[in-house]
C-alpha cells in the first residue's frame, strides 16, 4: 500500500442482518426493528445501527485493503445521514499516510449512497499490519 491508494467496496445489510445485530448487541431500539414505530420518526422507516453500518470497515481492513491480517487500532466515525436496510452502499477508502516504523496507515473511510451520491458515514481509521509496510 502507498499513500494515495484507494479501494471501494459495495455492500448492504438486510433487515434480518439488523435483527441479528440487535440480538448480538442487545440494542433493540424500536427505531431499528419496528416499522410502525419508525414511521412516527423523521426517518419514516427502520434505520440500521450505526455500528453495523460501520462494521464493513473492519472487513475491508482485515481482508481487502492492505492485505489479509490488518488490525484496527482506532476509528473516528461521523454518522452523517441515516442508512437503511436492504439498500446498496459504496464504502470508499484512501490511504492518507503511512508510518513504516510502526507498520500503520491512516485511512479515510466514506460511505456513499450511490442513488443520491451523498455521504452517509465518514471517518478516519488507523490500521496496523505486520507485513504491510516492510
Amino acid at each position: 500500500m502507498q499513500v494515495g491508494d484507494t479501494f471501494t467496496y459495495l455492500y448492504h445489510f438486510s433487515q434480518d442482518d439488523v435483527r441479528r445485530f440487535a440480538d448480538i448487541t442487545g440494542d433493540d431500539n424500536p427505531l431499528h426493528l419496528d416499522p410502525a414505530y419508525a414511521a412516527t420518526t423523521p426517518f419514516k422507516r427502520p434505520i440500521m445501527h450505526g455500528m453495523l453500518s460501520a462494521s464493513v470497515f473492519a472487513r475491508v481492513f482485515g481482508r481487502n485493503f492492505g492485505g489479509t491480517g490488518g488490525v484496527h487500532l482506532s476509528q473516528m466515525l461521523e454518522f452523517v445521514r441515516p442508512m437503511y436496510p436492504d439498500t446498496d452502499y459504496e464504502a470508499r477508502f484512501e490511504c492518507r499516510s503511512i508510518d513504516t516504523r510502526r507498520h500503520t496507515a491512516e485511512i479515510t473511510c466514506t460511505v456513499v449512497d450511490p442513488a443520491t451520491g451523498k455521504a452517509t458515514l465518514r471517518g478516519t481509521g488507523v490500521v496496523f499490519h505486520k507485513d504491510m509496510f516492510v
